[in-house]
């Protein structure tokens, strides 16, 4: 009988970290045709290769050879640990069959007996820059000391593990290897008092090189705020000494801010472009452009330095990105997973089978093979993936695939263009009488304008300073403002209502901001509080947090104009509620408001400016901004100290997450702990409580009253709960939109009563 050999070709995708772009090989049968970089997005060829090095994901390589003599030291270990073998008999077992288990890094001193640490990979001539080793030493501890305190409690619960100080180097064996290299270590000294103010001293780093190397500089401490004396008085010190005094400063508009600002003060900048020659330029003062951490003072060399961020306050600086090309794919091939719904625009609803390989006409090309109804099947190259989209229907609802060539699709598109005409149509009436209606034309920004900006802590993204850009610019019109600005949470979407706020009670109008929750409303309240707190504006919040009497004299000063911005929730649209002079409305999240109050925002938005903010547009409102019916400006650039969520798994373990509730006590942090029984969430908070004794913590759920709920909403908000037990009633925006804008680390422990005992941080 004559064998068979079936070949078939195949192909297989590698996302290595080795490289920027994966790469893709080509198999007939056990034999590599091709070796090449591609494009995730396109699908197309960048490169071809003749090899690649695919390394492991992990730390420990085990080699079969060795795999005895693992087992036998993780049997020496359980043995002296006093650990029955039965305990780790699986662990010995799935070594055996698979040559990994979870945790499997954790006990590398049982992989590696004579591991190699991070000095033996330094060359020999290596310098070694050490920042406060006295702050090193105590991380060093405080690391060593938790390691510890997990061993021990994973000993009693008579678990596999090593000893810390088999994985850990100690701080005193450190030193002891720093004393063979050549180091570089940075200390703050405090010397005498400062020049420009009389209670913060100077602040001195020492730089000492083993060796024959020492220099030391003084360094500027902060301005005291809103005061150019101390800056003044510092700078005439300074050209007295005959020191040249050099102002960097980030920006050029900043720069010419500054020489304005010192005029007054008899003091004139000279403009030079990097450091101006010391000898020739004694007792003279100049500002640039550039980038420096902190300014100094250098006796030895005649030259003093203080920056922008000492004069004016630190801002965070934003890194500057090269321009990306803007995808113009509608779908991506790395969103389509096998049996996808996707939609043809010519063909329907079809199901997506995987990417095949075709021979057409002698040259070879990849096609997406999508099936219909009675097994038509359809093969779309690659090039023409714009021509589906991804089904986006309801959750739980199957559609029926479309048939090739049948007129089912084109009745649906039909149906769908005439309803969306009725309802652009209607769209179109109302929105054409706001644009031809007269308003409101705000003046030009003035000085005042600048230095709130200035005011600003953090560094404006692009797309924060169009947004910013586009509202000013629809505000200074004589059409009311009707603008959405979408972007995710801790974008800067407040910052652009802030500048609004500014620029309409400059010009003598009243500002509403209506939001969704009280929460919500009490933190917006403390933002424009703190950010206005240096100009002559009154701000206030109306909700249920205020007195009867507190809300009668708001509602009263309101209709006298001698409010000038209100915060509230649903109580500003109530009857009683009146403006004399309202000019800008600001809305956040306009969609979770109910059919009566978007009635009367209806009418209260017939002739102010309305600026809506909102993270979650619903489908139509996005559908009216990009239809141009309504103006849109998106915020998709986040902060550049925004932090990536990272997520853990691992089994329900007491170690675990007192170690995590501990670590973020011990930086300010504070936790969300999601237990999802309601029945059984009293019994968790007291049983975390019993953990972690020194945790305030409180429990919140959807069947506390409204009050009541929003009471430990606010609590947690204003940092007097360290640890909330809730259930996913936190995933509710209205709930938790508050709190995750804030600027703060926060920690989601999540419990999954269906997938046993499981922890996850998000």
């Amino acid at each position: 009988m004559q064998n068979l050999l079936w070949l078939e070709r195949s192909i297989l995708d590698i996302f290595s970290p080795l490289y920027s772009d994966p790469i893709r090989i080509e198999l007939f049968g056990e034999t590599v045709e091709s070796l090449r970089f591609f494009s995730a997005a396109s699908q197309r060829t960048i490169k071809s290769i003749r090899e690649a090095v695919i390394l492991p994901a992990r730390e420990a390589v085990v080699k079969k050879a060795d795999i005895d003599q693992i087992i036998s030291r993780m049997r020496a270990q359980a043995s002296k640990l006093d650990i029955p073998v039965t305990k780790v008999r699986s662990l010995i077992d799935r070594i055996k069959k698979e040559g990994v288990f979870p945790g499997f890094e954790s006990m590398i001193s049982l992989i590696y007996p004579e591991p190699d640490n991070f000095f033996d990979y330094m060359p020999d001539k290596t310098l070694f820059i050490l920042f406060e080793p006295a702050e090193l030493e105590k991380v060093a501890d405080q690391t060593l000391e938790q390691a510890s305190k997990s061993f021990v409690a994973a000993s009693k619960e008579a678990r596999l593990c090593v000893e810390p100080e088999s994985l850990y180097l100690t701080w005193s064996k450190v030193k002891d290897l720093f004393m063979d290299k050549k180091t570089l270590t940075f200390k703050k000294l405090p010397v005498s008092k400062g020049a420009l103010s009389t209670e913060q001293p100077f602040r001195r780093l020492h730089f000492s090189v083993k060796g024959d190397i020492s220099t030391s500089m003084e360094l500027t401490p902060r301005r005291e705020k809103n005061l150019f004396s101390p800056l003044t008085n510092w700078i005439n010190e300074q050209k007295q000494a005959g020191f040249v005094t050099l102002l960097v400063c980030n920006k050029r508009a900043q720069a010419e801010r500054l020489k304005s600002l010192l005029v007054p003060y008899g003091i004139h900048l000279g403009r030079v472009d990097g450091l101006p020659d010391i000898q020739q330029s004694k007792g003279q003062v100049f500002v640039c452009l550039g980038q420096i951490s902190c300014g100094f003072v250098w006796p030895a060399e005649s030259l003093a330095i203080v920056t922008e961020d000492e004069i004016f306050g630190s801002k965070r600086r934003r890194k500057i990105k090269t321009a990306q090309r803007v995808r113009t794919e509608l779908l991506a091939f790395e969103d389509l997973k096998k049996d996808d719904l996707v939609v043809h625009v010519d063909h329907g609803i079809g199901r997506y089978e995987g990417l095949v390989k075709l021979k057409h006409n002698g040259s070879s090309n990849d096609y997406l093979l999508i099936l219909y109804k009675d097994n038509d099947k359809l093969y779309l190259p690659v090039d023409r993936m714009n021509m589906v989209q991804k089904y986006m229907g309801v959750d739980g609802i199957e559609p029926v695939l479309d048939k090739m060539g049948g007129k089912s699709w084109e009745r649906v598109k039909a149906r769908v263009k005439k309803s969306a005409e009725k309802i652009a149509g209607e769209l179109l009436k109302l929105y054409a009488k706001r644009k031809v209606r007269k308003g409101h034309a705000f003046e030009e920004v003035d000085s005042d304008f600048q230095d709130f900006e200035a005011g600003f802590p953090y560094e404006e993204t692009p797309d924060q300073l169009n947004a910013i850009g586009d509202v000013l610019n629809d505000m200074k019109a004589p059409i009311p403002m009707d603008r959405l600005v979408c972007g995710d949470v801790g974008y800067g979407k407040t910052e652009v209502a802030l500048r609004a706020s500014l620029m309409a009670v400059n010009d003598g109008k009243q500002v509403a901001v209506l939001v969704p929750t009280t929460v919500l409303a009490e933190q917006h309240f403390a933002t424009f509080s703190e950010r206005f707190k240096r100009y002559p504006i009154n701000i206030e919040c109306l909700s249920r947090f205020r007195s009867l009497n507190r809300q009668r004299k708001i509602i009263d000063n309101l209709k006298a104009a001698r409010i000038d911005i209100v915060i509230g929730t649903h109580r500003l649209v109530q009857k009683d509620v009146a403006f004399k002079e309202l000019g800008l409305l600001i809305l956040d999240e306009e969609q979770r408001f109910g059919v009566k109050h978007k009635e009367k925002l209806k009418r209260m938005k017939s002739s102010v400016d309305v600026l809506a903010l909102t993270a979650t547009p619903i489908p139509r409102t996005l559908h009216m901004s990009l239809m141009g019916i309504r103006d849109i400006s998106v915020i998709a650039t986040p902060p550049e100290h925004r932090k990536s969520i990272i997520t853990y798994i691992s089994e329900f373990d007491d170690a675990v997450i007192s170690e995590a509730i501990q670590k973020e006590l011990n930086r300010k942090g504070q936790i969300f702990f999601v237990h999802n029984n309601i029945h059984s969430i009293w019994v968790m908070a007291k049983y975390l409580k019993a953990l972690v004794p020194d945790v305030r913590l409180d429990v919140a759920h959807g069947r506390l009253d409204e009050e009541a709920l929003e009471n430990v909403m606010l609590r947690f908000m204003n940092k007097e709960i360290d640890l909330l037990v809730c259930t996913t009633i936190i995933d509710c925006a209205a709930v938790s939109g508050g709190l995750m804008n804030r600027p703060m680390h926060i920690s989601l422990y999540r419990m999954k009563a269906y997938s046993g005992k499981t922890l996850r941080n998000v």
